[in-house]
């Protein structure tokens, strides 16, 4: 097993989470974090320790709160730590590497402040399969509705790199970066499959673009907060 291709048998049947609003992790997407709070610096000593992975998962507005803090979605994203360093304060800034989609099957005890949950990853093996180099969408179509989607929003964007850029990690990078509203967000992370995804992906900027004109004051991308 390659410590960055696990097998399904390999991966673990419990496993830290850390919710945060706002966030997206994908299969092979790279989500930077800056770790500061005392119970995050603890989940990522213990992955260190432990195989370095946990599970990315956003809190769901809908479902009550309970002991151990926020209602969760019930599909989140395992990665694994690809770096890591710590700065002079104490915080660590790491890489998490998106590896398969989970459902959470319960929640468990708290370990030294942070949520664990007991996940099931057999919905979405095929997430560990090997990466389709064939287009799964009209990149044509998706490239204008990104020029309109970033024109409406002010964005300024590279566009060489991302020319450049395979479809699938186009794809995953859009999803991950732009600011959607965190339902958005977990429609993404659901979609079934990357034609899936990149289908709602292009819906999304459609109709983000074709809204009225924003109150920039109030249309900072979302703020992350971890619950």
């Amino acid at each position: 097993m390659s410590r960055f291709d696990p097998r399904l048998e390999d991966l673990p049947e419990a496993f830290p989470v850390f919710p945060l609003t706002g966030a997206l992790l994908l299969p092979r997407g790279k989500l930077p974090l800056n770790i500061f709070e005392p119970r995050y610096l603890a989940l990522i000593e213990d992955a260190l320790a432990a195989g370095r992975m946990f599970g990315m998962i956003q809190p769901d507005a809908r479902r009550p709160a309970g002991p151990t803090g926020a209602g969760l979605y019930r599909i989140g994203c395992l990665g694994r730590l690809s770096s890591f360093s710590e700065t002079e304060d104490g915080r660590y800034l790491v890489t998490l590497t998106g590896l398969i989609r989970f459902g959470v099957t319960n929640e468990l005890e708290m370990r030294r402040g942070y949520r664990r949950v007991r996940g099931d990853f057999s919905a979405f093996t095929a997430d560990l399969g090997a990466r389709d180099e064939t287009p799964v969408f009209d990149r044509a179509a998706l490239l204008q509705a990104l020029r309109d989607y970033f024109a409406h929003r002010g964005f300024e964007a590279n566009w060489d790199a991302i020319n450049q850029m395979p479809d699938d990690d186009l794809v995953i990078t859009l999803c991950m970066v732009c600011p959607f509203e965190p339902p958005e967000k977990q429609a993404l992370l659901e979609a079934p499959t990357p034609a899936d995804r990149a289908q709602a992906l292009v819906a999304l900027l459609e109709i983000d673009t074709h809204q009225g004109p924003r109150d920039v004051a109030g249309d900072a991308p979302t703020r992350h907060r971890a619950s």
